[in-house]
Order: C-alpha cells, then structure tokens, then sequence
C-alpha cells in the first residue's frame, strides 16, 4: 500500500469512521507523510448513524473541515446501507432515498452542513472532476515515464538479440557476429581505432590491450631494450657501479678486467692448430654461447607476455560483440582451444630460434663488419695516443716539438714501437672479444627481430552445424523474456498512441 500512497498519480480516498478521533487515523498520518500539499487527499467520513446521541456538532465540524484535523480538499460525509438494507437488496435509487432522508433529520438539519458535502452522489461529482483534473496534470508526466519504459525495452530486446530457434536463424546470427568480429580483430591488428568500433577501442586505464597493435609494439619495444641492456650473461660495469648495481636474474656484473680474464681463460682451453697471435673458431662460438643464455628466458617471458596481450583483447572483443553471456562463454571457450594452439606454435617457432643460435655463429650482415673495423680502429686509436704520450715524456722531456727532420721522422715513427708489448695470447684474446661484442650485437638484433613477428591471433571463422546449434542456441528462458518484452512494447506504443490523443 506504501507505493501507492508514495505515487504521485494516486487520490487517495482517507475514510475515517464518525464514532472515531479522526486525529488518531492512521491513513490521515501517512496521507500528510506522502501527500504534504494535500492535492491529492480527500477525506470521507462514514458511519454517522453510530455516533452517540449529541455529538453531531462534533462530526458536522470535521465535516465542514472546520476541525484542526483539515485536508486542502475537505471532508465529504456519507451513510453507507446496512448489513441488513444490502441483505434485502436495496437499490441505488432507494440508497439515495435514504442518504437524504437521514442527514434531513433533526439533528443534522441543524448543523449548517454544506449539501455540496454530503452524500455518495456528490463524492462521485467531485471526484470525477478531482481526477480530471489530476489526470491532466500527471498526463506529461506520465507520457515521459511510458516512453521511457519502451525505450528500455527497446534497448532490453536489442541486448536479447535476434531470435535464435532455428539452425537458420542461429546461422544468421552467428554470421553477424563473426563478421564483427573479425572486423574488430582486424581494426585491432592494423592499428584502426577509429570507425564504426571506435568505441571499443577508447581507454583510459592501465590496461591498453584493446589497442592490440599499439600494445605489441610497446611490448616488443620493452623486450628490445631489455636484451640490449640486459641480456648478455656478463655484463661489464664500472669498478665502482659493480659494488652497488643489481644483476638481474641469472647474470654476472663484472669489470673490464674481470671480462678480460674470462675471454683469456676460455682462449686457453680452446686451443687448436692456429697459429700464434690467431684465435680458434670454437674460441668465438664458446664466447657467444655463455653470453647469449638467456636470451631463452628472456624470450619466452616476452612470448608469455604477447600471448597474454593478445588473450585480454580477444576476450574483450568477445565482451563487445556478444551480449548473449552463454553464447560468448561457449565461443570463448573455442578461441581459447585456437590461441593456446597458436602459443604453441609460437613456443616452437621460439625453439627454432633458439636452436638456430646453438650452431657456429656465421652472419653475412656488414653491420658486423663495421662494427669489427669500428672495434679496431678505435683501439688503434687508443693505443696510438697513449704510445705517443709515453715517447713524449720519455723522449721530448715532456714537451713535443717536431722539426720534419729525417731523424726526428724516424725517431716519431719507432717511439710507439719501442713500447709494443709481444704478447700473442693477449692479442688472440683481445681480438677475440672485439669479434665477440662485435657479433653478439648483431645476432641479438637479429633475434628480436625474429621473434617480434612470430605470434599472431586465430580468428576462428567456421563451424559444423551441430557446433553452430551447441554454440548459439538460445536458452528457453531468453526466448520466453523476449515474447514478453515484445507484447509489453506493443501495449507501450499503443499507450503512447493513446495518450498522444
């Protein structure tokens, strides 16, 4: 009862009995909590041939809403027929005849009742008019609410989606979905965030793998940097940093010296037929293999991370194009069966990188080349300046003066090589690691390179009709809602129809 007194679009009708402290009523207390302008309230006393004898003026006062207890719209009084006037089946005609018969009497004839008040027949008058009234000040109000309920299940049917009770009709709607599907993937691969989906792709939070394009270069990007940072298993540091820098998980810091002594160490269990000064082929592929162990972990970290990237934006895809929850459920379950084929297929691809870096390192990139020649001429540099700076305070007294005579020619050409330390073992060693940095660049380049492009979403595109039906086929329930939802839409138009009038 509360929800209708709370309606604004409610008369209610508060009936109080005459023998009663109308005060006390609850239906007068809640009219005032939900009817505070009292627009819609009307009181109507009944009973008034129970009353004591001499408390008339009592009732006749309410009725006249001349008591504290007042409504906006007054008081009407009526007498009902008794148990025993409908019993014997009294008519309205003689119910009137009655009504009046019984306020002409002597003690209500004397109360100064206004006649407009009194009786069934003028309650009926006044209420018709009461609700014309009401009506056409509710009428705006509740056109607005009967549209906005229609748009609402307008938007409840579109969220139902097709009807989907045949092998036909699921076709058509598989067809549909697959079809905004494979758009959203594809907008998503090539980077098109804008058009007709370009709601899908707006975001604000952390999580940017709807933009799958954007989102795998940001990771391929990181996984780049991270290798040419940290990938090597010896990373040469500073004297210094190496007492306060972090190694990352499975590498070793180590000085320029300490690098030095290992490539050293691995020269000398390496040794073949070479000659002196000359370095073994195994030499090289020892070096790089340490350095390069892991580049797996590394890599398969990076993969796991795509393969997640890749998971999230079909799942979200899934989310955007199908509203019904059973049937995007039982397709999510299909694409997951492809994207874990599509790992796997990405984790051997992965292998073979990876077994292809295990053989005799080779490499035909001149990026190489230059960075052996690069390598080189700068120790040459170096070593030239530091012998020149030696002869000069050796030989000059600390100040170089040069005249372009021939023996000052001859004693600027044989100053650096008084100073040349014969050592062939350090020279195999050095030349060893300058083709070692050399080659582990360009073969950490060509490995991110690889593995960028070895992972890709499945759109899975075709099912056997069976599949089709276990797919999509809706749930009685959904059915049932949907005949109600249209039944009620079209009770709401015509009610717009008609209140349009």
């Amino acid at each position: 009862m509360v929800s209708y007194l709370e309606s604004s679009r409610t008369i209610i009708l508060a009936v109080v009995p005459a023998s009663s402290d109308v005060d006390t009523q609850g239906i007068i207390q809640r009219a005032r909590r939900f009817d505070k302008d009292g627009l819609r309230t009307v009181g109507i006393i009944t009973k008034p041939d129970l009353i004591n004898a001499g408390t008339e003026s009592r009732v006749a006062r309410l009725a006249k809403n001349l008591d504290p207890t007042k409504l906006n719209l007054g008081f009407f009084l009526l007498k009902n027929p008794s148990p025993a006037d409908l019993e014997e089946g009294m008519t309205l005609a003689q119910r009137r005849k009655a009504e009046l018969e019984f306020f002409s009497s002597r003690p209500w004839r004397g109360q100064g009742l206004d006649s407009s008040r009194v009786g069934i027949d003028n309650l009926r008058l006044f209420l018709q008019d009461l609700l014309d009234s009401h009506i056409e000040r509710e009428l705006p109000k509740v056109r607005e609410e009967v549209r906005h309920l229609l748009n609402k299940i307008n938007e409840e049917l579109v969220d139902l989606g097709t009807e989907r009770s045949s092998p036909s009709q699921i076709r058509m709607y598989l067809a549909r979905i697959s079809t905004e599907f494979h758009n959203l993937v594809k907008a998503g691969l090539e980077g098109a965030y804008g058009g007709r989906d370009g709601a899908f792709f707006l975001t604000e939070d952390i999580d940017t793998s709807t933009r799958l394009r954007a989102a795998v270069h940001m990771e391929n990007e990181r996984f780049a940097s991270y290798m040419r940072e940290h990938g090597q298993k010896r990373k040469v540091v500073s004297a210094c940093e190496l007492g306060n820098a972090e190694a990352e998980e499975g590498q070793i810091l180590v000085t320029k010296e300490q690098m030095s002594e290992w490539v050293r160490k691995i020269y000398h269990r390496t040794r073949g037929r070479e000659l002196p000064g000359n370095y073994n082929h195994s030499l090289l592929t020892e070096l790089f293999h340490a350095q390069s162990t892991r580049w797996g972990d590394i890599a398969r970290k990076h993969v796991d991370a795509i393969a997640s990237l890749v998971s999230r934006f079909v799942d979200s895809a899934l989310t955007f194009v199908v509203k019904d929850s059973m049937v995007r459920e039982n397709l999510r379950q299909s694409v997951t069966i492809a994207l874990k084929e599509n790992i796997r297929v990405a984790d051997k691809e992965l292998n073979k990188l990876l077994q292809d870096e295990t053989g005799h390192p080779i490499t035909y990139n001149h990026y190489y080349t230059d960075n052996i020649q690069k390598a080189r001429h700068d120790r040459a540099k170096r070593f030239l300046k530091d012998s020149m700076q030696n002869a000069i305070q050796e030989n000059w007294d600390g100040r170089f003066h040069f005249n372009n005579s021939t023996e000052e020619i001859n004693r600027l050409v044989t100053a650096p090589q008084d100073r040349v330390v014969v050592d062939m073992g350090e020279r195999a060693c050095s030349e060893a690691q300058t083709d070692l940095d050399a080659y582990y660049k360009v073969a950490m380049k060509t490995f991110v390179d690889n593995l960028a492009g070895v992972f890709e979403p499945v759109i899975v595109s075709s099912y056997s009709d069976d599949e089709l039906v276990r797919l999509a086929a809706e749930s009685p329930q959904i059915s049932h809602r949907r005949v109600e939802a249209r039944l009620l839409r079209e009770v709401l138009e015509q009610s717009v129809r008609d209140l349009c009038i």
